[in-house]
C-alpha cells in the first residue's frame, strides 16, 4: 500500500514538473517569437522628458509695475496684457513728439508755401528787366541819332548831353534790376533746394519728427506687457510697485499645446533610429491606461554631455567609458495632447517601432516655416504708423484713412492700474 502511494506521488510530481516545463517552453517559444518578430524592432527608454516653448515675459523698456493680471497657473491668450508698467512718462513723451511733429508739418508746408511769392517775385524781376532793357534800348538810339546832327547845329549840344544822360541812367536801372532778378532767383534757388523732389509728408524734418513719434507711441504702447501665445502662466516673480529694468524675466508662459518629448536613448540604439517612425509613450502621470501615438522629427546632433556646462575631458587623467546619450525629438499627436494634458518636465517611457529603416538620420531640409512666431507686436507697430499719419492728416488738413483708424483701434489700449 505504501509502495502504491510512493508511486502515485512520483507520478504526480513528474507531471507537474512536466507541466511546469512545458510552460516555460511555451513562453519561451512566444517571448522568442514575439523577440524575432516585433521586440528586436522596439527601442526604448525611460530618460525621456516633456518639453516645450518656455517663453520668458520681459520688459522691452523700464518702469514700475502699477498692475499685474495674470498669476501662476492662469490661462491666457495671444494678446492679452500680463503686466502693466506706470506709463506717465512715456504719455508725456509721446505727447511732446506727437506737438513737434504737427510744428513741423506746418513749417514745412511754410516751405512749399513760400515757393509760389518767390516765383512771382523772380517774374516781376524778369518783367522789369525785359522794360528795362527797352528803356536803355530807347536811350541808346536816341543818342545815335543827335550825335552826328551836333555838327549841323540840327540838334543842340545840350539836348546831346540830356540824351546821354538819360543813356547813363538807363544803364545804372539795367544793372540795378539784373542785380535784383539774379537775388530772386538765389532765394528761389533756395526754397527749391528745401523741397525739391519730395512732399509734405515724406519731407526730411518730417520724417525725423516722425521717427520720434513712433518712438515714443511704440514706448508707450511697451508699458503693457501682452501675452505673446496662448499658453499658462508660471514663475510669476513680478510684484506690485517693483521697478524693473528692459529684459528683466517677470514670469514664464508655457504653451501646453505645444509639447513633445525630448527622448535620450545611447548611443549603441542610434543605428535603427530613422526620422519618421512611430513611437509610443506613456506619460507617469498617468500610467499606462494611456498611452500617447508620437513621431520621430529629429535626432540630435550632439550627446547630452557635448553641450554641459563643463563638458567632459576625456583626454586627460584617468578615464572610464561611460555610455553617451543622444536626445531624440518625438512630436506628439495634438488630439492626444488635448485629451490629456502634460506638463513640462513630466517623465514618459518611450518605446519605438524600428521596422521602417527608409527614413533619414539627419535632417538635409532647411526648415520651411518658422518654429514660432507672433503677431502681437505687429499690431503695435502699425498702429504707431497709424499715429503718425493721423497727425500729419489733421495738419494737413485733409482725412485720415479707414485703414489708419482701424490700426488705432486695434492698438492695445493702456488699462489704469485698477483694471481687471
Amino acid at each position: 500500500m505504501s509502495d502504491m502511494t510512493s508511486t502515485d506521488n512520483s507520478t504526480a510530481r513528474r507531471r507537474g514538473l512536466t507541466a511546469i516545463a512545458a510552460a516555460v517552453t511555451v513562453a519561451a517559444l512566444g517571448w522568442g517569437g514575439w523577440h524575432w518578430a516585433t521586440g528586436r524592432y522596439v527601442q526604448n527608454t525611460d530618460n525621456a522628458y516633456v518639453a516645450g516653448n518656455v517663453v520668458q515675459i520681459t520688459p522691452q523698456v523700464g518702469g514700475t509695475v502699477v498692475g499685474i493680471w495674470a498669476d501662476d497657473t492662469d490661462f491666457v491668450r495671444a494678446g492679452q496684457p500680463l503686466i502693466q508698467l506706470d506709463p506717465a512718462d512715456a504719455r508725456i513723451a509721446l505727447e511732446q513728439a506727437e506737438a513737434q511733429l504737427a510744428q513741423t508739418v506746418r513749417e514745412v508746408r511754410t516751405l512749399f508755401a513760400n515757393n509760389a511769392p518767390l516765383k512771382s517775385q523772380v517774374n516781376l524781376r524778369d518783367a522789369d528787366l525785359s522794360r528795362l532793357q527797352s528803356d536803355l534800348a530807347r536811350a541808346q538810339d536816341d543818342v545815335n541819332r543827335r550825335a552826328p546832327l551836333v555838327a549841323s547845329g540840327a540838334v543842340s549840344q545840350e539836348e546831346l548831353d540830356h540824351a546821354k544822360a538819360q543813356l547813363t541812367t538807363a544803364k545804372s536801372a539795367l544793372a540795378s534790376a539784373q542785380a535784383a532778378a539774379a537775388a530772386a532767383r538765389e532765394q528761389l534757388g533756395v526754397g527749391q533746394t528745401q523741397t525739391e523732389g519730395t512732399s509734405v509728408d515724406q519731407h526730411p524734418n518730417v520724417q525725423r519728427a516722425a521717427a520720434k513719434v513712433r518712438e515714443a507711441y511704440l514706448a508707450l504702447q511697451r508699458m503693457t506687457l501682452l501675452a505673446p501665445s496662448d499658453g499658462h502662466i508660471a514663475k510669476r516673480g513680478v510684484q506690485l510697485g517693483q521697478r524693473v529694468a528692459a529684459g528683466a524675466p517677470l514670469m514664464t508662459l508655457v504653451a501646453l499645446n505645444q509639447l513633445w518629448v525630448d527622448a535620450n536613448f545611447k548611443e549603441s540604439q542610434l543605428e535603427t533610429l530613422h526620422i519618421g517612425q512611430p513611437a509610443e509613450l506613456e506619460a507617469d502621470v498617468y500610467g499606462k491606461q494611456v498611452v500617447y501615438h508620437g513621431t520621430v522629427v529629429g535626432l540630435g546632433a550632439g550627446t547630452g554631455s557635448a553641450f554641459a556646462l563643463l563638458p567632459a575631458q576625456n583626454a586627460t587623467g584617468n578615464w572610464i567609458k561611460v555610455v553617451q546619450r543622444v536626445p531624440v525629438r518625438i512630436a506628439l499627436d495634438p488630439k492626444e495632447l488635448a485629451e490629456h494634458p502634460l506638463r513640462v518636465g513630466l517623465s514618459m517611457d518611450v518605446n519605438i517601432d524600428t521596422h521602417d529603416t527608409s527614413g533619414k538620420t539627419l535632417a538635409d531640409v532647411p526648415r520651411s516655416a518658422p518654429a514660432a512666431t507672433t503677431s502681437v507686436f505687429e499690431t503695435q507697430e502699425r498702429a504707431a504708423n497709424a499715429e503718425v499719419e493721423r497727425i500729419v492728416a489733421n495738419s494737413l488738413g485733409r482725412k485720415v484713412s479707414p485703414d489708419a483708424l482701424a490700426a488705432l483701434r486695434a492698438a492695445a489700449p493702456v488699462k489704469p492700474a485698477s483694471a481687471p
